[in-house]
């Protein structure tokens, strides 16, 4: 079976190169532009991995971790936050992520931390 993965991102251009990448190294993909519909997703689709922009219409993926860890049933799944605001790493990774991703990012940098991430679960 596919390991999932959920993305949240309001840019159109990141979320195909991301389901394109992701899908080619045979990861199940779901993405999303909508803040508020990732914790339905995470129910839903029930994803191996979820990977959230920090900067989104409407919240920030870093409130959208807060969510996923402090709930009993998906506390336990790994998160990646994409962010550009590489100087706030530390502010980023007290959202209870697992991962950040700086912007730009390079695909092979993304493989590697999923891989990684979903290896470890």
């Amino acid at each position: 079976m596919l390991k999932r993965v959920l993305v949240l991102d309001d840019n159109q251009d990141i979320l195909d190169v991301v389901q394109e990448t992701l899908s080619y190294e045979k990861f199940e993909v779901k993405s999303t532009s909508n803040s508020d519909e990732v914790m339905s997703l995470v129910k839903e689709f029930d994803p191996d991995l979820i990977i959230l922009d920090y900067r989104v219409a409407g919240t920030n993926g870093g409130e959208v971790c807060k969510q996923i860890k402090s709930h009993p049933d998906f506390n336990d799944k790994p998160v990646i936050i994409f962010s550009a605001y590489i100087n706030h790493q530390d502010e980023i990774m007290a959202y209870g992520c697992d991962a950040v991703i700086n912007k730009p990012f390079d695909l092979a940098e993304l493989i590697d931390k999923v891989n990684d991430l979903i290896n470890q679960v």
